[in-house]
């Protein structure tokens, strides 16, 4: 709190519990933005970071994969 200047102690708890519950997203200026708006950022993230996992899970999968096909193929 001394070493950012927060002379408001109260501030520093809600910003701390904010971070908490929502990690860095919590702590984003949030003012005249709309619910929905925030929302739907939420969402997007969601589904990038779920779209990214499933394109690893795939890669591995392929690999796994395809040394079986091939095998199978020589015969």
């Amino acid at each position: 709190m001394e070493h950012l200047g927060i002379p408001d102690r109260h501030r520093l708890k809600v910003w701390m519990k904010k971070y908490k519950q929502l990690g860095e997203f919590g702590l984003m200026d949030q003012r005249g933005r709309r619910e929905e708006y925030v929302d739907q950022d939420r969402y997007v993230k969601k589904l990038k970071r779920e779209n990214s996992m499933l394109k690893k899970c795939l890669k591995i999968w392929m690999r796994e994969v395809q040394p079986i096909s091939m095998r199978r193929s020589s015969k």
